[in-house]
């Protein structure tokens, strides 16, 4: 008696081999549609003899070729309160410059040895043996725990098909294997206006690069129109970087590099992050997160851009005011207070509010983040 049959083999037309299993699953069955006794079954079964071994070599070709496939595998990391660092995987360094959000793209192995290296010495370092899913775009949170010291965490995943764009502002390197040439990269004073309102003001920007290595000497100058409004300073020394490979591991050394200044007018308060989403980018944001139906998709998307970029307060109470329910207004506000730059303006949130008991709610919230 037949138990299944799991495979169906169409010679030619009206001749059909199938593979079964017994019910005492002790041995497979083969099947012929046809008489036993008929003259086209003694034909086709000594066909049958004969094909069968390259029909099995093309089945196992066929498996092969998908268990063997390369699984690409992308890493982000980032800093909750914005301290740049460097990625270190096997011993190698992957970002040329510090940043606070770093994507690592084409990783194949399921597992590396993590070094972070924060640009501040004194903040001191993170070693950790990585491990995660492949074929996957994991986000790690570079934050402090209770006792006050530096740990990552894992945030999240989503497949790598359904990973998003790069955010603004974050440095993505593809996976190497080999230290980086030393190189100089000189960038001199960038201003310019941007506001949400008609073209106006203008940009300047120059930018040097001499690798003698690599037989590089580049200038770049860049001048346009750019949207009037709050003006942005951004500036960086010229820095060189070293990469050393010792017995003892990574060893860097570079001159300290000025971080990147974003002046908000008129506000002189506390920041929470380094530099906001540009309105164009956050317009983008804001559609995407509009577009879905319900507050728990909404939510999902909201706080998968919020983990890797820097808001300003009115950002976040634009996206808080997408949502129907009070509650996830609620959630959304205390989860985006880590990410925004002004949290100064983050009174300015209440307004989205409709009951005192939520206010009351985020403030209780901020006074112990801030602890």
């Amino acid at each position: 008696m037949v138990d299944r049959c799991s495979l169906a083999l169409y010679l030619k037309p009206g001749s059909r081999i199938t593979f079964c299993r017994s019910r005492d699953k002790s041995k497979s069955i083969l099947q012929n549609t046809l008489s036993p006794n008929s003259n086209t079954y003694q034909s086709n079964h000594h066909n049958m003899k004969r094909k069968l071994p390259m029909l099995l070599l093309l089945a196992a070709l066929a498996f092969s070729s998908n268990a063997f496939s390369q699984v690409y595998t992308n890493l982000i990391f980032f800093s909750e309160q914005g301290e740049r660092f460097t990625v270190i995987l096997n011993g190698i360094r992957q970002n040329t410059t510090p940043e606070t959000n770093v994507k690592v793209t084409d990783l194949i192995a399921p597992n590396y040895k993590l070094k972070v290296i924060f640009d501040d010495p004194n903040l001191g370092e993170l070693d950790k043996n990585l491990m995660f899913n492949q074929g996957t775009e994991t986000t790690f949170v570079i934050t402090k725990n209770k006792k006050n010291e530096y740990v990552l965490r894992w945030m999240n995943e989503v497949p790598i098909h359904q990973a998003l764009p790069p955010a603004p502002g974050q440095q993505v390197v593809v996976y190497h294997s080999q230290p980086a040439p030393t190189g100089t990269v000189t960038q001199t004073t960038t201003t310019y206006t941007e506001s949400y309102g008609d073209p106006q003001g203008n940009v300047s920007m120059g930018v040097n690069i001499n690798d003698p290595e690599l037989g590089v000497n580049m200038n770049i100058n860049v001048g346009g129109m750019l949207p009037s409004g709050s003006q942005v300073t951004t500036s960086l020394t010229t820095t060189t970087y070293s990469t050393t490979t010792t017995s003892g591991g990574y060893e860097p050394t570079h001159q300290q590099p000025a971080q990147q200044a974003y002046v908000l007018p008129g506000y002189n308060g506390p920041i929470g992050c380094a530099y906001p989403m540009h309105p164009g980018d956050f317009q983008g944001v804001k559609q995407s997160i509009e577009s879905k139906s319900f507050d728990d998709t909404k939510l999902k998307i909201a706080k998968q851009v919020i983990a890797s970029n820097c808001l300003l307060s009115d950002q976040v109470k634009e996206i808080m005011l997408l949502f129907t329910f009070e509650d996830t207004r609620l959630d959304l506000a205390k989860y985006a207070y880590g990410y925004t730059f002004d949290i100064g303006n983050y009174y300015r949130l209440n307004d989205a509010f409709t009951f005192e008991s939520s206010i009351e709610e985020l403030d209780e919230y901020i006074m112990g983040y801030r602890r």
